[in-house]
């Protein structure tokens, strides 16, 4: 059995180059809709909006 069902891996992409550079979790019952969060981006060299990717 799952740790946790209601925690899902997402995968984050950036949106300028579009590499999928993190992976991380999140509520499934309490964030329904896609995160969008700002992270560093190693090949563009600054901090870019990231999406999560299906």
């Amino acid at each position: 059995m799952a740790r946790n069902e209601k925690r899902v891996k997402v995968t984050l992409a950036c949106e300028v180059c579009k590499r999928r550079n993190y992976i991380t979790t999140k509520n499934k019952a309490n964030h329904r809709e896609r995160i969008e969060m700002k992270k560093y981006c190693r090949w563009d060299r600054r901090h870019t909006s990231h999406k999560e990717t299906r």
